[in-house]
């Protein structure tokens, strides 16, 4: 294990020459890790970036919930193939809109219950499409802040609101991004009748050794934590978030979709455990069916925008058509809006982590992300 000079080359422009305030990355492959920090936790160079540093890790909380709702699975507490409605019952009769550019009243009735695969694969019929100006989408909005968690109304509430939005799509007919990692995160609590941050702290984080990974940092764990920031119309950096901020407390709604805050070394041990064959959390065949392709190529050519052309596990992409360098079938992972991106490549046992508190301006990766990737794909051959 090393920190790596030739690693934080690499990030470093982003940093000096902006507008990204620091970053931590991870590569690893068996007993070759490589580690770098650059910067700063926050844009007047408060404290300098370290390993751990804390980050808002935004969607690649994904497949974490993802492999929470597989631990039900496992334990027959849920089926892949059970209508959501027996434990969700406010979404037991969704409409859909009768075209996807159709006023949200103009509906017709759901053709069949939406199921548990449904939300993990995406395809329950809510979320976002790449035309954000579609009335069901714009519905959506309302429901989500992900730089303030704490102005999310609570599960109940929340989901009360979500069943007043029709289906833009049939359930199983496309793939919709982001909405159903958060049903997937009110499900878990439904159906365990445990609240989702304690859940996954017993269940994922106290296994695998997460210590710093929840939805909320400790007053004792801020001096770690970094300040969140988003691009701003000339290209510079507006800070959205501080240490004493948003993630000072536990939320009332803590999304499935992206509230967790961690560290590279914490989403290191979930990667490696789905490396393993899913150790004392999952067994063998539920890391199999996380980290495969379930998007048909027609559903996976209409999600271009966010998958860049790339099929769909539970809760992560799966690289199935190379388009670049670090692509390889089978590299499973996601991207996070704050400026994050954690993959993993079962057939090499290889891990890319990234961690950044500079946000993407929309679903296409950051220049430093691709620049990562590359370096990535190079020193793990």
């Amino acid at each position: 294990m090393t920190d790596s000079n030739a690693l934080a080359d690499v990030l470093a422009p982003h940093v000096t020459k902006g507008p990204v305030p620091g970053a931590v990355a991870l590569v690893a492959r068996g007993d070759r890790v490589e580690v770098a920090a650059v910067g700063h936790t926050d844009a007047e160079g408060t404290a300098p970036m370290a390993r751990d540093s804390i980050f808002r890790i935004a969607s690649i909380t994904k497949p974490i919930v993802a492999a929470a709702v597989m631990t039900l699975v496992e334990e027959g507490e849920l089926a892949l193939d059970s209508p959501i409605s027996h434990w969700l019952p406010e979404l037991a009769s969704p409409n859909v809109v009768r075209e996807p550019a159709a006023p949200i009243e103009d509906v017709v009735p759901a053709n069949r219950p939406i199921t548990v695969e449904d939300l993990l694969t995406f395809r329950a019929g809510w979320g976002f499409s790449s035309d954000f100006s579609q009335p069901a989408v714009q519905a959506l909005f309302p429901l989500m802040d992900p730089h303030a968690p704490q102005r999310v109304p609570e599960p109940d509430t929340w989901l009360a609101a979500l069943a007043r939005v029709p289906l833009l799509h049939q359930p199983g007919e496309a793939y919709l991004y982001n909405t159903c990692s958060d049903i997937q995160g009110v499900l878990i609590a439904r159906v365990s009748g445990t609240p989702l941050p304690q859940f996954l702290a017993e269940r994922i984080f106290e296994p695998l050794g997460m210590r710093d990974t929840g939805f909320e940092v400790p007053a004792d764990r801020r001096d770690r934590f970094t300040s969140a920031y988003v691009p701003t119309a000339d290209g510079g950096a507006e800070r959205v978030d501080t240490p004493d901020g948003q993630w000072n407390s536990l939320p009332a709604f803590p999304s499935g979709a992206g509230g967790l805050a961690s560290t590279v070394d914490d989403w290191w041990a979930f990667a490696r455990m789905l490396l393993d064959g899913g150790g004392s959390v999952l067994s063998a065949d539920s890391v199999r069916q996380m980290t495969t392709n379930h998007l048909t190529q027609r559903q996976r050519e209409a999600s271009e925008l966010f998958t860049q052309g790339q099929g769909w596990g539970y809760g992560g992409s799966v690289d199935v058509e190379p388009r670049d360098p670090w692509q390889v079938p089978g590299r499973y992972g996601w991207v996070g809006g704050t400026g994050t991106a954690a993959h993993l490549v079962p057939s090499t046992g290889a891990v890319t982590v990234l961690m950044t508190q500079y946000a993407m301006s929309g679903p296409t990766p950051q220049q430093i992300m691709r620049d990562f990737w590359a370096y990535g794909a190079d020193a793990l051959k």
